[in-house]
C-alpha cells in the first residue's frame, strides 16, 4: 500500500521463524511461569530494576500493573501479587533499550514496516517527539511546543470539530481520560471511539439492557465462595492468569468450575499457584470440572438447552428456579418459559457439538446450587449476535437468582487494565445527557449533543474523507481494528495523524500525510511534578479505583506524561481562552481528580480514598436496585440462534491470542500451552477437515474471506491439527485481523466478528 511517496508494508516481510511443535501442556503457571517472568524482567530491565519494579506492581504504595484490568484482591495474598505476563508487560515497558533521533535518522517507515509486529516491539523506548513531514520517509526530531501548536493549529483549521477523532486505548489513567475527554467536548465533538468498541461494548450494552449498568456485578473475593463459576469463552492462563488464584480457592472451598470454550485451554485443565512453594512442587490444582467443548459461536443453542433442562426439573418440583427473586425483580418470565418451548432440545444439542451426559452434569450443578457466576471475555462478545449471547447466559443468573448477593452474579473479565476506568470518566462515542449537565454545571461549557464516531464510524469516516485529523491516546489501532488493509487506507487519507506512546508499533508507521509521534511516561515511571512524586488512579474490572504511583527513572528527561500532554495541547488550542484551566491541569493532577468527583457520578474523594486498595464505584445490580429499567425490573431476554450458513468448503475460524502476547503487543514467538514454540503463522484445525481437504501437517496455507463479493486475504500460515471442533478453526491476531470484513459487526454494539470469520483455505505451492 502506498501514498504521500510511502511504501509501507501492513504485515512486514512474511517469512516462517521455524515451527517447532509439543504436545500441549496440562499444567499451567508453576515454577516454569516463575522462570518466564524473571527470564524477561532481567533481560530487558536488569536483575536490580527488574527486581525493584516487580516488588512494588500492585502493592498498596505502588504501580497498577500495565496488563489485565483484573482486579487486586482486599487482602493480597504476598508480594507477588502478578502474573507472568504482567511480568511481561513491565517488562516490555521498562526496558532499558531505547530508540531516539539517530535510529529514525537511520531508518525510513518504509524499511521498518518490513519488520514483523514483534520486531518492532522489541526496538525499545522511545525517547523524544518525532514528526514525519509530508513527503517524507524519516522521523525527525521536534521539540514539544512545536508539536503542540501543530496540532493545534490543524485542529483550528477544520471545517467542522467532527473532523477530528480520538481514540483512546486502556492504558491510560483516569486521568488522562478524563483531560482527553473533556477536551475532545470542549473542541466541540464527541468522537471518542475506543478499545471497548473492538471488545466489551457488546458487555456493556448488553448489561445495561438487561441490569442497568454495563460492568460486572461481581468482587474477587465472590469467587472464592461461589458455589459454581462458569467460563464462558475467555482464556484465563494467558490472558488474565492471576484469575486462576481465584478459581484456586472457589475450588479448594468446594466449588465446580465449568469450562465453555471451543478450546481446551491449559490455565483451565491445572494450575500450580506460583505464590506458594507447595503448590508449585505439587502435581497442581485440577480446575474445570467439567469441559464443554461447544462449536464456535453456539453459546445460545448451550444456554438455550441448559435453561429448557433446568425449566422441565423447576415445573416438577418449584425449587429449581429462585420465584422470589423473579418475582420482587425480574420481568418477562412467562414469555421466556413459552419462547423455549419454540426449541427442540435434540436440534439444540446437536448444534453444540456438546456430549449429553456433559450437559445432564452441568445441569444438574445448576439446579442445586443457588451461588453462580458466570464469566466471559472476547470468545463471545465478538460476533454478529454478542449482545444476543451475553444475555442468553444472564438470563441463567435471573432465573437461579444468582445477582446481588455474595457469591454470585455477572463478571464480564475485561482486557487492558483501565479499560473500563476510561468509560467510566467519561471516553464514550455516545451521549449522556447526564454527565452533559454536569459538565455544563461544572466546567463551564456546553458540551455537543449529537453522538459521535464509534471505532467503525471513525475508520469509515476516515476512508470517506470526512475526518482529516487522528489522535490516539495509546493503542496500536491499525492493527488491532478489524479489516486491516481497510484501516490502512483510512488512516492514511488523514491530514494528520498523532501517536502517544511508550514503544514503537506498526500504527506508527501507517500514518496520515503528517504525523506525530509523542513518548510518554509507563506505569512504573516516577512522575514528578512540583518536586513530588504524582499518583495516577485506574479502575479494575470489578470497579475499584486505585491509586498508582510510578518509582523508576524515566526512559528519558525528553518524555511527558499524559495528561500533560493533552492539558498543554488544549491550552495551546483554546490560548487561555477557556473556562478549564488546562495549563494547570496539565500539572495538577489533584486538580483533575477534583473535577472528576464534581463531575462523574460515583466519583467521590478519589484522592483520599485510593489510597491503599481503593474504593468502589455503586453498582445497582450488588444493591438489587433496577429503577433506572422499565418497570423497575430486571428485564429476561428472548434471543434468536445464529445462523452462518456454511458452505461446504467454508469454516469458521476465531482469532486468540498466543501465550507471549497481550492484545497486539508480541513479548515473544511460543504458545507453550497450546505446545506451538517459535513461529505465530500457524492454524489449528481439527484432523477430520484436514483429512476432507486433504490437507497435511505444517502445510502452507492461505486463509481467505469473502463478504459481500469482497476477498480478504491472510497469507501463508502453516497448518496444525488440533483438538477443536469440526468445521472450525483458529489462529493469532493481529495477524489474521486482515480477513475481519469492516462492515460485519454485533448487532447493538457494532464489535468486530473477530471470533466467527467464515474462510476457505487455498494451499501454497512451494
Amino acid at each position: 500500500m502506498s501514498d504521500f511517496k510511502r511504501n509501507i508494508s501492513l504485515t512486514g516481510d512474511i517469512r516462517f521463524t521455524g515451527l517447532q511443535l509439543k504436545d500441549p501442556m496440562e499444567v499451567s503457571a508453576g515454577m516454569l511461569g516463575v522462570k518466564e517472568a524473571l527470564r524477561h524482567g532481567v533481560k530487558e530491565m536488569g536483575i536490580v530494576r527488574s527486581m525493584k519494579a516487580l516488588l512494588a506492581m500492585n502493592q498498596e504504595e505502588g504501580f497498577r500493573c500495565p496488563s489485565c484490568a483484573w482486579p487486586v484482591p482486599e487482602n493480597p495474598s504476598g508480594i507477588g501479587e502478578y502474573c507472568e505476563n504482567g511480568a511481561k508487560a513491565l517488562a516490555d515497558e521498562a526496558t532499558l533499550d531505547k530508540i531516539g533521533a539517530d535510529f529514525f535518522q537511520k531508518y525510513s517507515v518504509e524499511q521498518l514496516s518490513r519488520y514483523s509486529d514483534y520486531e518492532l516491539n522489541k526496538l525499545g523506548r522511545l525517547t523524544e517527539p518525532m514528526v514525519l513531514r509530508p513527503g517524507k520517509v524519516h522521523y525527525e526530531p521536534i521539540s514539544w511546543e512545536e508539536a503542540y501548536n501543530l496540532m493545534a493549529a490543524e485542529l483550528q483549521g477544520l471545517d467542522h470539530p467532527d473532523e477530528a477523532i480520538f481514540y483512546t486505548s486502556g492504558r491510560s489513567s483516569n486521568e488522562a481520560a478524563f483531560l482527553y475527554g473533556m477536551f475532545a467536548r470542549a473542541l466541540g465533538t464527541n468522537n471518542m471511539p475506543d478499545c471497548s468498541n473492538m471488545c466489551h461494548e457488546s458487555s456493556g450494552v448488553a448489561l445495561s439492557q438487561t441490569l442497568g449498568i454495563g460492568k460486572g456485578s461481581v468482587k474477587v473475593e465472590d469467587l472464592y465462595g461461589a458455589d459454581v463459576v462458569l467460563i464462558v469463552g475467555q482464556n484465563p492462563g494467558t490472558n488474565h492468569p492471576r484469575m486462576l488464584s481465584a478459581l484456586e480457592k472457589c475450588k479448594k472451598n468446594g466449588g465446580k468450575i465449568i469450562s465453555i470454550n471451543p478450546l481446551a485451554e491449559t490455565g483451565l485443565v491445572k494450575f500450580k499457584n506460583p505464590q506458594k512453594v507447595g503448590a508449585m512442587l505439587g502435581s497442581g490444582t485440577a480446575i474445570a470440572d467439567i469441559h464443554l467443548q461447544v462449536k464456535i459461536n453456539e453459546d445460545i443453542a448451550l444456554a438455550k438447552l441448559l435453561l429448557k433442562k433446568l425449566a422441565a426439573l423447576d415445573a416438577q418440583n418449584g425449587e429449581v428456579f429462585d420465584h422470589d427473586f423473579i418475582e420482587n425483580y425480574v420481568q418477562g418470565y412467562d414469555t421466556l418459559l413459552k419462547d423455549l418451548d419454540r426449541f427442540d432440545a435434540a436440534e439444540l444439542l446437536e448444534r453444540t457439538g456438546v456430549p449429553e451426559e456433559k450437559i445432564t452434569q452441568v445441569v444438574e450443578l445448576l439446579a442445586a446450587k443457588p451461588n453462580i457466576i458466570i464469566c466471559w471475555a472476547m470468545g463471545i462478545t465478538q460476533h454478529k449476535n454478542a449482545v444476543a449471547t451475553i444475555q442468553e447466559y444472564v438470563n441463567i443468573l435471573l432465573l437461579k437468582g444468582a445477582l446481588g448477593k455474595p457469591f454470585a452474579g455477572t463478571c464480564p473479565v475485561r482486557g487492558h487494565s483501565n479499560v473500563q476506568g476510561d468509560r467510566s470518566v467519561g471516553i464514550m462515542h455516545y451521549v449522556s445527557r447526564e454527565l452533559n449537565r454536569r459538565i455544563a454545571e461544572n466546567l463551564g461549557f456546553e458540551p455537543p449533543t449529537q453522538a459521535g464516531y464509534d471505532t467503525v464510524g471513525a475508520i469509515k469516516a476516515m476512508y470517506e474523507g470526512n475526518a482529516k485529523v487522528f489522535i490516539c491516546l495509546g493503542g496500536n489501532f491499525v492493527m488491532a481494528a478489524s479489516d486491516t488493509a481497510y484501516t490502512a487506507r483510512a488512516v492514511q487519507n488523514c491530514k494528520l495523524t498523532v501517536q502517544i506512546s511508550t514503544k514503537l508499533n506498526r500504527s506508527h508507521l501507517i500514518t496520515g500525510e503528517t504525523a506525530l509521534l509523542l513518548p510518554t511516561f509507563g506505569r512504573s515511571e516516577k512522575d514528578m511534578k512540583q518536586g513530588e512524586t504524582q499518583f495516577l488512579t485506574m479502575e479494575s474490572s470489578s470497579g475499584k479505583v486505585r491509586r498508582s504511583k510510578g518509582l523508576l527513572k524515566p526512559v528519558s528527561e525528553h518524555i511527558k506524561s499524559e495528561p500533560e500532554i493533552i492539558g498543554m495541547l488544549a491550552h495551546t488550542y483554546f490560548q487561555g481562552a477557556h473556562p478549564m484551566s488546562w495549563k494547570t491541569l496539565a500539572c495538577d493532577y489533584e486538580a483533575i481528580r477534583q473535577l472528576i468527583d464534581t463531575t462523574v457520578k460515583g466519583f467521590e474523594k478519589t484522592s483520599e480514598r485510593s489510597k491503599g486498595f481503593g474504593y468502589y464505584l455503586p453498582n445497582n445490580v450488588r444493591e438489587r436496585d433496577f429503577s433506572r429499567l422499565p418497570n423497575g425490573k430486571a428485564k429476561l431476554t428472548l434471543n434468536a440462534l445464529p445462523g452462518h450458513d456454511l458452505k461446504e468448503d467454508e469454516l469458521l475460524l476465531m482469532t486468540i491470542r498466543s501465550h507471549d502476547q497481550f492484545n497486539t503487543t508480541i513479548y515473544g514467538l511460543h504458545d507453550r500451552y497450546r505446545g506451538v514454540h517459535n513461529e505465530r503463522r500457524v492454524i489449528f484445525l481439527n484432523t477430520r477437515d484436514m483429512e476432507k481437504r486433504g490437507i497435511q501437517k505444517e502445510q502452507v496455507l492461505n486463509l481467505i474471506s469473502n463478504y459481500n463479493d469482497k476477498e480478504r486475504r491472510a497469507e501463508r500460515f502453516l497448518a496444525i491439527p488440533y483438538n477443536i471442533p469440526e468445521g472450525n478453526a483458529a489462529a493469532y491476531f493481529p495477524e489474521t485481523n486482515l480477513l475481519v470484513p469492516i462492515d460485519e459487526f454485533a448487532d447493538k454494539s457494532r464489535t468486530p466478528i473477530s471470533k466467527s470469520i467464515k474462510i476457505t483455505l487455498e494451499k501454497v505451492d512451494e
